[in-house]
C-alpha cells in the first residue's frame, strides 16, 4: 500500500459519513505514541484511537479500570503529535464521565489540550444525556455498545453481548437512542455477527466493529495484538498480521488492506 501524501485531506466526521454511504470500509487501529501514530497514518489507517486499552498493553494492568484522565491526556498528546490526516479519538476512562458536567470538562480537556477530534464513551441509553450535552458543546462522540471493558466486573468477565433476543433488541434501541442524542460514530465490541450487521444497516452514522460483523462500516483492533506483542492471550476477534509479513510496516499495511477489501474479519474472528 502506498504511503499517504502531505496533500491528502484530513479524515473528518463528514468524510466518515461519506465512506459509509459509498460502502468504503473504514480502517481503524489504536496507538499510544507519536511514532506508531505516524506509521499508521502512512499505511492508510483512517481513524486512530487512543484506547484505555493502554492500561493493559502499555501499563501491564489486568483491566482498563486504573487508567486515569492524566494518562489518557498524555498519550493523546503524544499520538496527536504524530498525525496530520487521520481522525483522532480518545477514550473517556473509567469514572471520568459520571456526571454530564464532569464529562464535558474531561472531554474538553482531551480536545483542547490533547488534540483529540472525538471522544469515545461506553454505555447505552443511560449515557444519552451525556452524549447530548457533549454534542451541544461541539464535542464529537463515538458511542460504545456490546462488550464494555469498563463494566468487566459487573458483567463477570469479557463476554459476548446481545446473544438473546431481549438483549439484542435493547442494543438496537440503545444504538438508535445514542444516535438521536448526537453520537457521530458507533463502536460495537463482541457482538454476534447478525446483530452487528442489523445495527449497521439501521443506523445512519458509521459503525465500527471489533469482534463484530464484516458488514460493519469499519473495523478496529488493538495495534499490539496485530503485531503479536500484547501481554497474554490474543482475543479471538483479533489476528496476528506479523505471521504473513516481514515487518511492522507491512503488517499494518496488510491489516488496512484486509479491512478495505473485506477479508478481515473472517468467520473465525466473529461470533454467532
Amino acid at each position: 500500500m502506498s504511503a499517504q501524501t502531505d496533500t491528502q485531506k484530513k479524515v473528518t466526521i463528514r468524510r466518515l459519513a461519506e465512506m459509509k454511504k459509498a460502502q468504503e470500509k473504514i480502517a481503524c487501529l489504536t496507538a499510544y505514541d507519536a511514532s506508531f501514530a505516524y506509521l499508521l497514518e502512512q499505511k492508510g489507517v483512517d481513524v486512530v484511537l487512543v484506547g484505555d486499552s493502554l492500561g493493559m498493553v502499555v501499563q501491564g494492568k489486568e483491566t482498563t479500570l486504573p487508567v486515569s484522565v492524566d494518562d489518557m491526556l498524555y498519550h493523546t498528546q503524544c499520538v496527536a503529535n504524530g498525525l496530520t490526516h487521520a481522525l483522532l479519538i480518545t477514550d473517556m476512562p473509567f469514572l471520568s464521565f459520571t456526571t454530564v458536567e464532569q464529562a464535558v470538562l474531561n472531554a474538553g480537556l482531551f480536545m483542547k489540550q490533547g488534540g483529540a477530534h472525538m471522544v469515545k464513551l461506553e454505555g447505552g441509553v443511560d449515557q444519552a444525556d451525556t452524549v447530548s450535552a457533549l454534542n451541544k458543546n461541539g464535542i464529537p462522540v463515538c458511542a460504545h455498545l456490546g462488550l464494555q471493558p469498563q463494566y468487566v466486573h459487573k458483567i463477570g468477565g469479557y463476554r459476548v453481548q446481545g446473544r438473546d433476543a431481549e438483549a439484542a433488541d435493547k442494543m438496537v434501541a440503545d444504538a438508535l437512542t445514542l444516535q438521536q442524542a448526537g453520537a457521530d460514530l458507533m463502536l460495537l465490541e463482541c457482538v454476534p455477527e447478525t446483530l452487528a450487521a442489523k445495527i449497521t444497516e439501521t443506523l445512519d452514522i458509521p459503525v465500527i466493529g471489533i469482534g463484530a460483523s464484516v458488514d460493519c462500516d469499519g473495523q478496529i483492533l488493538v495495534l499490539y495484538d496485530i503485531l503479536d506483542i500484547s501481554i497474554g492471550i490474543r482475543p479471538k476477534f483479533s489476528k496476528n498480521f506479523m505471521e504473513s509479513s516481514g515487518s511492522i510496516d507491512e503488517a499494518i499495511a496488510q491489516y488496512t488492506s484486509a479491512v478495505k477489501d473485506k477479508t478481515f474479519p473472517a468467520v473465525e474472528h466473529t461470533f454467532s
